[in-house]
């Protein structure tokens, strides 16, 4: 049997205000491959705890994506002390209709987009892909008055996902049963879960595995999910509960754990388990986005 070589292209990088607040600009940083396309494209959302992070955070992992011949736009959005939940949604979801609105520009296909991010940008993009006309996420117009541009997602991709924002604030202030924190996971976590969601009720409102479990129906995207076997940040239980509850929905979501030791997934691009990563998001794209 003859394997095909993935096509490398050259990449060209730049920052491009999406959204603005006020005076603030809102930026974007577009990788796209040099060439005719049309390229599948990927909304990228960086992690942080809902509080830190930048669009530059994915760097790395985004540049090799567009040398595998995908966009990716990497947004900032708003975060704590500026403004709480739910407006990165909001500031997101505008992003992902304003790719769309975008996407022909760069020789991307704007039919179907699809998200991803690593950690609380992970939980982001899972989330709005199941709630993509949840008028608290769709609350900003698009600029251009392009209206018909919805916010719905042709897969989504989580990296090392904090898939329960509720789960992972007990488990950060120790009071969880099934399962214990490390000491440098405390009050530091919880101080930005306070920052963000600041109610507990939020907290479990925006856990995709308890909306499942509660009978809320949600739109159930394509999902790939890759994590090591241990992440001292993000407690195993509540992501094994959403891979359950989703499969038990009816979504499909494909599953890499990675038992090999280390720090995150793609952190390090010189490592195997970023590379087999890298090349499992490439192929997973391809097949839903093409």
């Amino acid at each position: 049997m003859t394997v095909s070589k993935q096509t490398t292209y050259e990449v060209e990088i730049q920052d491009v205000e999406y959204l603005r607040h006020g005076d603030k600009p809102f930026l974007a940083r577009i990788f796209k491959p040099k060439g005719d396309g049309p390229f599948p494209v990927m909304v990228e959302l960086h992690g942080g705890a809902w509080v830190n992070g930048t669009r530059e955070n994915g760097n790395a992992g985004n540049e090799a994506l567009a040398r595998n011949g995908i966009i990716v736009a990497a947004l900032d959005f708003r975060v704590p002390p500026e403004a709480s939940y739910p407006a990165s949604f909001q500031d997101i979801h505008y992003g992902i209709r304003w790719c769309k609105a975008h996407a022909t520009e760069w020789n991307g296909n704007p039919d179907s987009i699809g998200a991803m991010g690593t950690s609380s940008g992970a939980h982001q993009a899972m989330l709005l892909g199941m709630r993509p006309t949840d008028s608290r996420y769709s609350a900003l117009s698009l600029t251009n008055g392009a209206s018909d541009v919805d916010g719905s997602l042709g897969c989504v991709i989580m990296v090392s996902p904090v898939i329960d924002p509720l789960g992972r604030y007990n488990y950060a202030k120790g009071i969880r049963e099934d399962i214990k924190p490390p000491e440098s996971v405390g009050e530091r976590t919880v101080a930005m879960h306070d920052m963000y969601w600041v109610t507990e009720e939020a907290m479990a409102e925006a856990a995709p595995a308890r909306a499942l479990a509660g009978g809320e129906r949600t739109e159930l995207p394509p999902a790939l999910c890759l994590a090591r076997n241990y992440e001292a940040a993000h407690p195993r239980p509540d992501l094994d509960e959403f891979i359950s509850q989703y499969r038990n929905a009816g979504g499909q979501i494909d599953v890499t754990i990675f038992e090999e030791e280390g720090d995150g997934v793609l952190r390090d691009l010189s490592t195997d388990v970023a590379q087999r990563a890298l090349e499992q998001m490439t192929s997973f794209i391809n097949q839903h986005l093409a």
